[in-house]
């Protein structure tokens, strides 16, 4: 009887301390994987970055001689990096994926038989007066198996249409057609919310009258061009705040002989993305706007598979970018932590341009496999040398002077029709063609936006959820 009553006693005080008391302020989650309490798991293939403060901005001084680039302190947010340059492996993936999100949707547009179990949607009956537009944003069926390699005339017209009719000597396959693999990819314009004539009213519910915005549209004509243009509306809704943009997003090889003539490069421009032997080397030919979309479709990967949304993946601001670098030194030269770039055997710590010509003194010619150097102190591999990475910031000479201490980041939304002095794009850690200079934390450069250069790629960061 007494072992009952202690049992007794025991239960009702777990069932007493499990009861949220009625009437108290007990939050709203009702999700029971939430109830411990939300840790963020590690991202596949990234690094974690602690949040700090570190110095910003070059150590030494300026080979341009600009007083400009003053260092300042300032105190970045913790988030998560990739370990390594996105490969073409990586970005392959990516490619891959727009391929066959457009077969798919042309497949439905053209009433292929079983079209219906090739999207996730609840209304099928309106699925045939779906505009070009809505059909974009339609949720497809990955089960869907593609059927590549098909007989049927109507679907081979349907699937060739991604590919020349040449065959690559090579490969032994079709060669994939640029200007037909697209993407369409959206942004919220915070630069033109945040204008004092657009503040949003909180007490009439509604902004001011007279608030435009300027904003971008894409969209491809019926001779399938892209069309990329900046338009101006009344600002009546979050929605109007919206741009869009439409790009092809296959890296441009020929970069290789057009930013190299009088070499031969051509292998490089035949093989690099396309070769399995290139497969961990990073990938290179890429815009900032074809990285900004890369961004956006590996957030809608992982979001399409998460139970709880992440936050979106992105490129790293300057200011992330020369923290991750410096690797919790605040004022080191170099990312290995040292002010030289020899190791204390005379070995190169990075793929860079020793001296004039002499490209393989370091081991690589022009790139090289990424990690095949030593990491920095925070695991991040490559952060100098082999290629340069784009960054979100916008370039300008004295951002240093302008930006806040706290997540410092001059940031500047550049429409189609703005002047190309307002693309440029800051890009940080030199690349197999830069001199040792370039190599150093702080220093700084910048591409424009709508450029491609075999030195530049990139990476992703993730901001991280909690403290």
């Amino acid at each position: 009887m007494k072992k009952n009553l202690i049992f007794i006693f025991i239960v009702t005080l777990f069932f007493s301390s499990c009861n949220k008391p009625a009437g108290e302020l007990t939050g709203t989650s009702n999700l029971n994987f939430l109830k411990g309490g939300f840790n963020e798991n590690n991202p596949y293939g990234m690094v974690f970055v602690k949040r700090g403060s570190f110095m910003m901005g070059a150590n030494d001084q300026s080979a341009f001689g600009s007083s400009s680039d003053k260092p300042v302190n300032v105190t970045v947010d913790a988030f998560w990096m990739d370990e390594t340059e996105i490969t073409n492996d990586e970005y392959k993936q990516f490619v891959s994926w727009v391929r066959d999100s457009i077969a798919l949707r042309r497949m439905i547009i053209e009433n292929v038989p079983g079209y219906e179990k090739m999207m996730i949607y609840e209304d099928k009956a309106s699925i045939p007066d779906l505009t070009p537009e809505e059909l974009e944003k339609v949720q497809l069926n990955w089960k869907t198996k593609i059927p590549w390699e098909t007989k049927d005339t109507t679907l081979k017209r349907i699937l060739n249409y991604f590919y020349y009719d040449n065959i690559n000597h090579l490969s032994k396959k079709r060669q994939l057609n640029p200007g037909k693999l697209t993407y369409r990819y959206e942004w919220i314009n915070y630069d033109q919310a945040s204008l004092a004539k657009n503040k949003y009213n909180v007490n009439t519910g509604a902004y001011p009258t007279n608030a435009k915005v300027r904003v971008d549209t894409s969209y491809i004509d019926d001779s399938g061009v892209i069309i990329n243009k900046t338009i101006e509306r009344k600002l009546k809704s979050r929605k109007d705040l919206i741009s869009n943009k439409v790009v092809t997003i296959y890296p441009d090889t020929m970069m290789w002989l057009r930013d190299f003539q009088f070499a031969f490069n051509d292998p490089k421009m035949h093989l690099y993305f396309s070769h399995p032997g290139f497969s961990n080397y990073p990938v290179v030919g890429v815009t900032w706007e074809q990285a900004q979309a890369f961004c956006n479709w590996r957030t809608q990967l992982f979001n399409s598979h998460a139970k709880v949304g992440a936050q979106e993946y992105r490129l790293p601001t300057e200011a992330e970018w020369e923290y991750a670098a410096r690797g919790g030194i605040s004022i080191n030269l170099y990312p290995w932590g040292g002010n030289y770039v020899r190791d204390a055997k005379g070995c190169y710590l990075a793929n860079f341009k020793p001296m004039r010509g002499s490209y393989t003194d370091d081991t690589g010619a022009t790139t090289m496999k990424v990690g095949s150097f030593i990491p920095n102190n925070f695991g991040l591999y490559d952060m100098a040398g082999n290629v340069a990475e784009w960054t979100s910031s916008a370039f300008v000479n004295i951002s240093n002077l302008l930006v806040s201490d706290m997540n410092p980041n001059y940031q500047f939304s550049a429409k189609k029709d703005d002047s190309d002095l307002l693309k440029r794009k800051v890009i940080k850690g030199g690349s197999w063609k830069d001199v040792a200079y370039y190599l150093q934390c702080g220093i700084r450069t910048y591409e424009y936006q709508f450029e491609s250069r075999p030195y530049i790629g990139f990476r992703c960061v993730r901001s991280y959820n909690g403290e």
